[in-house]
């Protein structure tokens, strides 16, 4: 194998303790997102090296963009003799149009007799002698990265940035309340990138929502698999208890009374699961049930931690952070899911707890629940291109 790809770990390297378990993880994550490559993975505590075909170098590096834990993703070459980093080094340059360039050296190696500030001058003099060209160390064309090391001497020109945080599974599992919306796959997208190894929670009240709407959801939790490397997605039965809700509740409560019971099923399904949080889309103030007196009551249902990660930012934040992890063009096609379809004209925004729980006797919702978490659906190895003729 040709080609070799050198990964910088970023957040990690300030984890002592559990570094190792931290990129152990990360090699695991890697594994399953290029899964369908031919390669080869070796790494320390300070680098990670994947050796691949050369043919797939673009493709890899492609993929790994979308995993967690990684800094910097480099396409670079390793050499063994100060020669052979100056052969290298000419020929790496030759192939590049510029007028100015920097030499930087890492010297990781301290049995290498040459500094790195003497071996940047020195093979910056080689360059210098041999092309058509200028140091320029502030603002150059080109910047030649040498990195000298036990394991061997490696060169590169480009360093493609990392999408940072932590390797995916480092902090346990969360449960995703993913709806068909904007907001919640950027929330489990920013779970995913704190470590969280998310699992997706749909609700679904046929015939009042669409089939096509299920796949919407469906589709939103594929492309967040791209990050994961594998999503689980459990869909609720949504129906007969939403129907029960609506003719024993006040209109204006009803939204209020909704979300507390799709909270006591979160809580059931994630412990079922083994999650220790739930993870949702609410953004302060939004609408009705995001205000935070309709969160204080609605979040009264549950002990399970409950993360918002998208709760300080506003629209157009969330809406850009959307469109780059590729959510925004499916969230917005036009398919409602089961809280907007009977969505009242006038939800209460200052719910009082003590009407909830009024209203909440009329009737068995404990049946309702337990009834829905005993009959839903999962779905789990799936892939974003089964649903795209769907929608």
């Amino acid at each position: 194998m040709d080609g070799l790809i050198l990964i910088k770990y970023g957040e990690l390297t300030t984890k002592k303790g559990n570094r190792k378990f931290f990129i152990k993880t990360l090699e695991n994550n890697i594994r399953k997102i290029l899964k369908n490559f031919n390669f080869e993975i070796k790494y320390d505590y300070v680098r990670m090296y994947i050796e691949c075909e050369l043919q797939d170098v673009d493709s890899i590096v492609l993929n790994l963009q979308k995993v967690f834990g990684i800094h910097g993703i480099v396409v670079c070459h390793k050499v063994n003799t100060k020669d052979e980093i100056f052969e290298k080094a000419l020929e790496l340059l030759k192939e590049q149009s510029f007028k100015t360039f920097k030499v930087e050296t890492t010297r990781a190696d301290k049995s290498f007799p040459i500094s790195s500030m003497d071996f940047s001058r020195q093979l910056g003099g080689y360059i210098l002698k041999n092309l058509d060209c200028s140091v320029d160390v502030h603002n150059p064309d080109v910047l030649l990265k040498v990195e000298i090391r036990r394991e061997g001497n490696f060169l590169y020109l480009n360093e493609t940035p990392g999408i940072g945080g932590y390797p995916v599974g480092i902090q346990g599992k969360g449960m995703l309340m993913l709806s068909g919306g904007i907001d919640s796959p950027v929330a489990g997208y920013l779970a995913l990138k704190r470590g969280v190894d998310v699992e997706c929670l749909y609700f679904e009240s046929p015939p009042h929502t669409s089939l096509e709407a299920k796949n919407k959801v469906l589709t939103l939790a594929s492309i967040l698999n791209e990050y994961s490397g594998h999503i689980k997605v459990h869909i609720i039965p949504f129906t007969k208890l939403q129907e029960a809700i609506y003719k024993n509740v006040d209109d204006t409560y009803v939204i209020t009374i909704m979300r507390r019971m799709m909270y006591r099923i979160s809580e059931k399904v994630a412990k079922e699961e083994k999650a220790k949080i739930i993870i949702n889309g609410e953004s302060i103030g939004q609408v009705a049930s995001q205000t935070l007196d309709s969160m204080s009551v609605i979040n009264a249902v549950t002990t399970m931690p409950v993360i918002r990660p998208v709760a300080c930012m506003d629209k157009l934040e969330i809406i850009g952070l959307a469109e780059k992890i590729g959510t925004y063009e499916t969230s917005i096609l036009p398919f409602e899911d089961c809280c907007t379809i009977f969505l009242p004209k006038h939800p209460v925004i200052h719910p009082v707890l003590d009407k909830v729980l009024e209203y909440e006797k009329n009737f068995d919702f404990e049946t309702l629940v337990d009834e829905c978490v005993l009959k839903r659906e999962t779905i789990d190895h799936f892939q974003q291109e089964e649903f795209a003729d769907l929608l």
